[in-house]
């Protein structure tokens, strides 16, 4: 579902992508539990870390602007269900599905602040501004 989601948004991670980080930090839970199940925090923790770089791989730096911070944190919290899915923790893993993916879906009423005035002015009168502020 989250996968669908940034996919019918056209972002850089879909269905794909969430899938396999999803079916591999299960995987990884599964196998922590099997090999040493009195410190499967260990594992946990360094799947956090690497998703983590995976995520940061995500994000994007263009024209003062950052792009794909929401994408990253679906990654992140892809690999946190399946986790939880690895735990056995099935219903767990189900409502954090659903939860953000109503959250994914919510407007985006001021997330970012409130709105920012523009100079109308064209960019010949910006210059001129900014020569006199010198």
């Amino acid at each position: 579902m989250i996968g669908y989601e940034r996919g019918s948004h056209a972002k850089p991670a879909g269905v794909r992508t969430h899938t396999i980080v999803c079916l591999g930090a299960m995987l990884f839970t599964m196998i922590s539990g099997i090999i040493d199940p009195s410190s499967t925090s260990r594992i946990a923790a360094n799947i956090i870390t690497g998703i983590g770089f995976l995520g940061a791989g995500m994000i994007l730096h263009h024209k003062g602007s950052i792009y794909g911070v929401t994408t990253a944190a679906t990654i992140w919290m892809a690999a946190a269900i399946g986790m939880a899915v690895g735990f056995g923790w099935y219903l767990v893993s189900f409502i954090a599905t659903l939860l953000t993916f109503v959250i994914l879906k919510m407007p985006h009423i001021g997330e970012h602040g409130p709105p920012r005035m523009r100079y109308t002015g064209g960019e010949e009168a910006e210059k001129k501004a900014r020569k006199k502020k010198k």
